[in-house]
């Protein structure tokens, strides 16, 4: 009896050209994917399957023997879609190359990916750190949901500065030994949704090993959903942790919902236990929808950010204007030394403060043509909404009044339609205010 054909191994992916490190514009059209193991297919296949065969039942034990941690260091290859799958782990390794991140993981949602994560690193009777505004369902999972299991939290301005952020820690600490727990996260959101402020990640990282000490430390998790991947990259000023919306400028085409985590693996590791357990992986098609759209990410972003600036040129005169939340607009101090540090772009989503309140916000959003009023950003196409009224009409009045987010605050998210059309539209839209 002949020996069975040996398993193909997959051709390792290359990074570099001689001295010349490729850039991550030209890794998303292959990184992470042989064709040579999918009949030759050029993009890879979508893996509709729910469970993957083992070699040999000694294969299958050495597999969960990983798992469950009885041999060190992990489990390889694949035995269950909830745990993972091909084009899951393809668009982690392609995420990944982004922010040069040693880990990834993909979830269903931006919002299962930020549960699961405070899931995994949070515990009764410990307290969260957190910037504000957050998302505002992010502050509704921190403020009503994990307070039901006795998790508390402390929040700051975005705006914060190195003396606010030592203070606010050190008042943490203090609520944790009370409460018998620890800090057990420092969570950010840079910009804000949907103020635009700025956090000062290099800060915090400061403020956090200056507190703790490098070696017993809560992580530093942020959403970097508004300017990832090209425009910010916190890991590499001081954050533990990057989360993602992928549903946004990374999917790219508002027709997908996901969500994405990158970091060390030391940090990702009790995150990916907890997905494995809860099941909020994303799906195959999804994940084959995301490969899609990364081949493209950092042309549409550029567009859109190009368009922005254009759009936001004419905004900024306009008389029926009281202001503008774009990045690129900063004066001088500390937003705009955060901007010159963190960024490599001003982006294309901003606050738009049509004078009066929502009544003429309302007005001008109702008589927008191109644009489409709708929650989300991101996208193809240019969005806008009213984040008081809508995505954060649940948050507390006075905490609105607090973060800035008033009546007459629109949020516009700029796609990649002719810059000359939105310019067009936006000025017959506020005829109408």
């Amino acid at each position: 009896m002949s020996d069975p054909t040996p398993q193909r191994k997959p051709k390792p992916s290359v990074r570099a050209i001689g001295n010349r490190q490729l850039s991550p514009a030209t890794l998303m059209m292959g990184y992470g994917f042989d064709p040579m193991l999918s009949e030759g297919s050029l993009k890879p296949p979508i893996f509709l399957t729910s469970t993957f065969a083992f070699e040999s039942a000694a294969a299958g034990k050495r597999h969960f023997e990983g798992i469950t941690g009885k041999r060190p260091g992990g489990a390889d290859g694949l035995v269950y879609s909830r745990f993972n799958g091909p084009n899951q782990e393809i668009l982690e390794a392609r995420l990944g190359v982004w922010e040069n991140a040693e880990d990834a993981l993909v979830f269903s949602s931006g919002m299962s990916a930020i549960a699961t994560l405070l899931l995994a690193h949070v515990s009764a009777r410990d307290v969260i750190v957190h910037s504000g505004p957050l998302y505002a369902a992010t502050e509704t999972l921190i403020a009503r949901i994990l307070s039901r299991f006795g998790a508390t939290y402390l929040d700051f301005p975005a705006e914060a500065s190195r003396a606010d952020m030592d203070a606010i820690l050190a008042a943490a600490q203090a609520q944790a030994a009370a409460q018998g727990g620890r800090v057990a996260m420092v969570y950010l959101e840079s910009p804000a949704n949907p103020t635009n402020a700025l956090v000062d990640v290099e800060a915090m990282r400061a403020a956090v090993d200056a507190t703790f000490g490098p070696d017993n430390r809560p992580p530093i998790a942020i959403d970097n959903t508004f300017l990832g991947p090209l425009w910010s990259a916190p890991l590499t000023h001081g954050a533990d942790i990057v989360l993602y919306s992928l549903t946004k400028y990374a999917g790219g085409h508002s027709d997908l919902v996901a969500g994405g985590v990158l970091g060390s693996k030391a940090w990702l590791a009790p995150i990916r236990m907890m997905r494995n357990t809860i099941g909020t992986i994303c799906d195959p098609n999804t994940a084959w929808m995301l490969l899609r759209s990364l081949e493209t990410v950092e042309l549409r972003m550029a567009r859109a950010g190009e368009n922005a600036a254009k759009v936001c040129e004419f905004l900024r005169s306009h008389p029926k204007v009281e202001g503008l939340g774009y990045l690129g607009f900063l004066a001088d101090g500390a937003q705009k030394d955060i901007f010159e540090r963190h960024c490599t772009g001003a982006g294309s989503t901003f606050s738009l403060f049509i004078k009066g309140g929502e009544a003429e916000s309302f007005r001008f959003l109702d008589a927008l043509q191109i644009a489409k009023l709708a929650v989300s950003l991101g996208g193809t196409e240019t969005l806008a909404s009213h984040p008081a009224a809508m995505t954060h009409l649940s948050v507390p009045q006075e905490r609105k009044d607090r973060m800035g987010i008033t009546d007459n605050l629109v949020r516009i998210s700029i796609g990649i339609e002719d810059a000359g059309d939105l310019i067009a539209d936006f000025a017959q839209a506020l005829d109408a205010v």
